[in-house]
C-alpha cells in the first residue's frame, strides 16, 4: 500500500508563479545534495545508492531525506514555492504536470554529451509519463505493473485450480464465486474502488479509455469503459463474490488478503515485498497474470527522479539523477526487492530477491502495458472519479448513470485545465 495513497493524493492547488533566488543558506550546501523520498521501505536502497555516488565524487555528500507519504506532497509544494525543496526528489505521474507547468523542475537532456538519460534504456510509456509538452523532466527510477495475487491454500481447500495466463473474465468471476465461503468469512476476490489495481486495468481490457490522448475528453460515458467498470460492481452485487464497499472501507483489502480472508486480489508489484516479509504468508501465496477480456492489459506506472529548478548546483544534481538511472544504482535497488528497477536489464536482482514467487509475471506485463492516465491536474478529476464511482460500488446509484455524470464532470474539469493553459 506504499504508493496507492500517493497516487490518489496528488496536489490540487497550483503553485505560485515566479522563481525567486535560492536562499542564502544554499551556498553552505555547495558540495552537498539533498534527495527527497517518501518510502521508508526503499530508504536503505536509496542510501546505499547515495553512498555509491559519493565514492565516485569525492567531496560530495548526499543527504537522503525521508518525508512520510501522508505529508510528502504538502511539504514538497510548500518547499518548492519557498525555494527550499530538495535538489533531487521523487515524482509520480499524476503530479508531473503541476510541477512542470509551474516551472519547478529542470529539463533533463536525452541526447548528446550532456544526456541525463537515454530513453531507449527504459519502457517507452514510462519515459512518456515524465515528458510534459515535449520536454523530459523525469528520469524513470522504477516501475510497477498489476497482477493477480492468490492464496494457494484457499484455492486448494475449495478444489479450484490455480489461476493461469489463460484465464478470462469468465474464469475470474466463476472461480471467485466458488472460492467465496461466507460461513468462514472468506471471499473470492476484492473489488475496492482502486484505480490502478482494478478498474483502469479492466477498462483497458474491455477496450475502453479513461482520458483522450490529447487530455481534453473523458471516456467514462463510452460503453466499453462502462463494461470495464461493471466487472467490479457485479462481483459485489450480482455475484456476491467480493466484500462490500463498506467492508473494504473498514478493513483494507491488502490486509484482508494477508489474513486469509480473500482468495484473490489485484496488486501492484511493489507489494510483493510486503507479502515476502511474512514467512507464513510467503508459503501460501503466489501471483498470476491478470485475466484477459477483449485484450490483455496491465496498467503501468512508476516513479522518476527529478531536479528542482532552483537548486544551487544543477549540474551536480543532474549527475546524481544520471547515476540513479544507471546500471549500478538500478542493480542496488533491485537487490533490495522493494521496487522493480526501470532500467532495462536490471530486473534480475528483483526476481532473485523473492524466488518463491513467480514474479516474472509482473515483468511480462510490460508486453501489454496500458499507460497510467494523467493530465496537468490529475487530482482534480481523479478525486471526483473515486467519489462518484463509489456510489455505484455501494449500490446507491446505477453504474451507467454514474458513468455519464462522471464523464460530464470530468470534461468540465479538463476544459478548465485547457483554459488555464491558454491563459
Amino acid at each position: 500500500m506504499r504508493r496507492r495513497s500517493l497516487l490518489a493524493a496528488a496536489a490540487v492547488t497550483a503553485f505560485a508563479a515566479g522563481c525567486s533566488s535560492p536562499s542564502a543558506s544554499s551556498g553552505a550546501r555547495r558540495r552537498r545534495l539533498t534527495y527527497g523520498v517518501w518510502d521508508v521501505y526503499q530508504l536503505p536502497a536509496m542510501r546505499r545508492a547515495a553512498r555509491a555516488f559519493e565514492r565516485l565524487h569525492p567531496g560530495v555528500s548526499v543527504d537522503v531525506q525521508l518525508t512520510p507519504n501522508g505529508t510528502y506532497w504538502t511539504k514538497l509544494r510548500t518547499a518548492c514555492t519557498g525555494g527550499s525543496a530538495p535538489d533531487v526528489f521523487w515524482m509520480n505521474g499524476p503530479n508531473l504536470g503541476l510541477y512542470a507547468d509551474a516551472g519547478q523542475l529542470l529539463p533533463l537532456e536525452t541526447g548528446g554529451p550532456q544526456a541525463v538519460l537515454d530513453p531507449g534504456d527504459f519502457p517507452a510509456d514510462l519515459v512518456s509519463l515524465y515528458r510534459w509538452q515535449g520536454v523530459q523532466y523525469g528520469a524513470p527510477k522504477d516501475f510497477d505493473t498489476v497482477a493477480l495475487w492468490y492464496n494457494k491454500e484457499l484455492f486448494d481447500r475449495a478444489g479450484v485450480d490455480h489461476p493461469t495466463g489463460e484465464w478470462t473474465w469468465e474464469d475470474l468471476v466463476g472461480n471467485a464465486r466458488r472460492l467465496t465461503d461466507r460461513r468462514r468469512g472468506t471471499y473470492g476476490i476484492a473489488a475496492p474502488v482502486w484505480a490502478q489495481e482494478n478498474y483502469y486495468d479492466s477498462i483497458a481490457q474491455a477496450g475502453g479509455w479513461v482520458i483522450s490522448e490529447d487530455r481534453t475528453r473523458s471516456g467514462y460515458a463510452e460503453p466499453r469503459t462502462v463494461e470495464g467498470l461493471r466487472l467490479w460492481v457485479d462481483l459485489i452485487h450480482r455475484h456476491r463474490a467480493a466484500p462490500t464497499l463498506q467492508q473494504v472501507t473498514d478493513t483494507d483489502p491488502t490486509q484482508m488478503f494477508q489474513s486469509g480472508r480473500l482468495a484473490m486480489v489485484q496488486e501492484c508489484s511493489y507489494n510483493a515485498a510486503t507479502f515476502w516479509a511474512d514467512p507464513e504468508l510467503r508459503a501460501k501465496v503466489d501471483v498470476a497474470p491478470l485475466p484477459r477480456h477483449r485484450k490483455r492489459a496491465s496498467v503501468l506506472h512508476g516513479l522518476a527522479n527529478v531536479v528542482y529548478a532552483r537548486t544551487a548546483q544543477p549540474e551536480l544534481a543532474r549527475a546524481f539523477v544520471r547515476f540513479l538511472s544507471g546500471s549500478q544504482a538500478s542493480l542496488i535497488q533491485g537487490r533490495y526487492g522493494t521496487a522493480i528497477p526501470a532500467r532495462r536489464g536490471a530486473q534480475q536482482p528483483w526476481l532473485d530477491a523473492m524466488p518463491r514467487f513467480d514474479l516474472r509475471v509482473h515483468l511480462d506485463a510490460l508486453d501489454h502495458a496500458a499507460p497510467y492516465p494523467i493530465s496537468k491536474n490529475t487530482a482534480a478529476w481523479s478525486h471526483t472519479e473515486q467519489r462518484m464511482l463509489a456510489r455505484a460500488w455501494s449500490g446507491d446509484q446505477e453504474l451507467t448513470e454514474v458513468a455519464g455524470e462522471l464523464s460530464r464532470a470530468m470534461d468540465l474539469l479538463l476544459a478548465q485545465e485547457q483554459s488555464g493553459e491558454k491563459r
